[in-house]
């Protein structure tokens, strides 16, 4: 069966998924990245999120609430975290300079590999989006990766606007 499942899926879920690991892997090691990627990568993954629930349960308003309220949680625990003490930014060049971590790679495989999942499962029973088991866990899954994803980049966010804060006030006095 597994084999099956293999051999239906698209050629380019393959290549999303390479380039996701590809993505993943890169940020294993302590890097610089400017303001605008830290910005982009939860916009496509929170978007891949949404499509994923919204692919599964249409415009179900319960769904998608599932999904924004666990989001907003998440969001809100990893806010309350500190960034890690490597963490850098550069207000002149706007990049940030980050320590290595596998959060990022297994936020991605999340998505992915619940999408592919979720898809797989509707695809051999599709009467399974309408119990209440499986309506419930796949938005709580995709709002749960989601709000971390949103979370990270914005205690990012808030560290530069700390920092650029920081260089007006002095520049200025």
């Amino acid at each position: 069966m597994l084999t099956q499942i293999f051999l239906h899926t698209p050629k380019w879920v393959f290549v999303l998924f390479a380039a996701l690991v590809w993505l993943g892997a890169k940020q294993l090691f302590a890097n610089s990245v400017g303001l605008g990627r830290v910005t982009v990568m939860p916009i496509a993954m929170t978007g891949l999120s949404i499509f994923g629930v919204t692919s599964a349960f249409g415009d179900s308003p319960t769904a998608l609430l599932a999904w924004a309220a666990t989001a907003l949680v998440a969001l809100t625990l990893v806010l309350q975290r500190g960034l890690p003490a490597s963490t850098r930014y550069a207000p002149a060049s706007r990049t940030f300079h980050l320590a290595g971590s596998a959060v990022p790679l297994a936020l991605m495989m999340g998505i992915f590999f619940t999408k592919y999942a979720v898809g797989a499962t509707l695809a051999m029973h599709p009467d399974i989006r309408h119990e209440a088991t499986f309506a419930l866990a796949v938005p709580l899954t995709y709002g749960f990766f989601s709000g971390v994803f949103a979370g990270r980049a914005l205690r990012l966010w808030k560290l530069a606007l700390r920092e650029d804060r920081a260089l007006y006030n002095v520049g200025g006095a």
